[in-house]
């Protein structure tokens, strides 16, 4: 019995700790926010979308076979008959009571089994972009900066402002003229071959990552060509800083001095990019996508859009700026992971 009653007491007052903890309160106020704000820009999206000229049913007027009066009963059958007030609330009280985001117009599947489809294909491409982007862009950012205004420092210069200047659908042009040339060695299109379901586990991991190289590669020029000149800004005012004056003066070596005492306070500002690169990724997303054959949410926006698929297309820009949320809130713990100076509440 007393021990049992010591556990209890245990587990309330680890209860009481995480409740009241810095990191707790943070999390629950960013969520409160995001709800606001996601409240927000979907109103202002399904207003933005109901000012376009036309809807669904206007594509269906041009098949002669199909009457005015059936067009009205889609009309009706779909909701369209409605007010664009009363068509919002209408979804936002189906969402809330029941998590459904309605039934996609071209598809005629529920739009949350779409969006399970393609939310992991665009979450895989962004996240490797981010991997190979960051593995590269801040190595040569250091070294740019450790090489300040030698060869080295003014060529990475060079291939980081034409990285900056080159636009991603330019990118994803030269690369697929690149699989062309070189085609069978660059798969395009999907994200997997034909015979994908016969390989083995490895077999499938291979043709993935195999089918992911040019999208990713697109993806990722532009943010490594702006991560790499951040990196090396931030690194040089850090090295002109006294304390690193004096920790060579104390006779540190160089190494030391770069990667333990500079590099750990010159990262925090990149950890804050963080959010906004990986939301910027998935905004981005699209082009890949599209040019690649890439089956994920942004293609999939860009479908809605044209198709003017309303309850899809709200999904899509709702989980996007879930995605973007989740992103920046990321971003901010790890940099108070990173640096627990830091107080959380100072980062809104």
């Amino acid at each position: 019995m007393t021990s049992t009653k010591i556990s209890l007491e245990t587990s309330l007052n680890w209860l009481i700790r995480l409740v009241t903890s810095e990191t707790f309160i943070y999390v629950v106020k960013r969520i409160l926010q995001a709800l606001l704000t996601l409240f927000l820009a979907s109103a202002l999206s399904f207003l933005v979308i109901q000012l376009a000229p036309g809807d669904y049913v206007d594509t269906l007027q041009q098949n002669p076979k199909i009457s005015r009066d059936r067009i009205d009963e889609i009309k009706q059958q779909l909701g369209l008959d409605k007010s664009w007030l009363e068509q919002f609330w209408l979804w936002l009280w189906r969402i809330f009571t029941k998590g459904d985001f309605g039934t996609s117009f071209v598809y005629q599947r529920p739009v949350v089994s779409l969006l399970q489809e393609r939310i992991p294909a665009t979450l895989l491409l962004a996240i490797a972009s981010l991997i190979v982007t960051w593995a590269i862009a801040i190595p040569l950012g250091i070294i740019a900066a450790v090489k300040q205004n030698k060869l080295v420092d003014r060529v990475l210069q060079v291939i980081s402002y034409t990285g900056q200047g080159f636009p991603s659908f330019i990118t994803a042009l030269f690369l697929l003229i690149v699989a062309q040339l070189t085609s069978p060695l660059f798969p395009v299109g999907s994200m997997t071959s034909i015979n994908h379901s016969e390989l083995s586990w490895f077999g499938k991991l291979l043709d993935l990552g195999w089918h992911m190289i040019l999208p990713t590669i697109a993806l990722s020029i532009t943010s490594f060509a702006g991560l790499q000149r951040i990196t090396r800004g931030e690194l040089l005012d850090v090295l002109r800083q006294d304390y690193i004056q004096t920790a060579r003066a104390k006779g540190l070596p160089e190494n030391r001095v770069i990667y333990v005492h500079a590099l750990r306070n010159a990262i925090n500002p990149l950890i804050t990019l963080l959010g906004f690169e990986l939301a910027g990724l998935l905004n981005g997303a699209f082009i890949a996508e599209q040019f690649f054959n890439w089956p994920g949410l942004g293609r999939l926006t860009l479908q809605a859009v044209q198709a003017q698929d309303l309850y899809l297309l709200m999904a899509s820009l709702v989980m996007g700026a879930v995605l973007l949320i989740v992103g920046n809130l990321i971003a901010d713990l790890m940099l108070k992971a990173a640096d627990p100076r830091i107080k959380l509440e100072n980062l809104n």
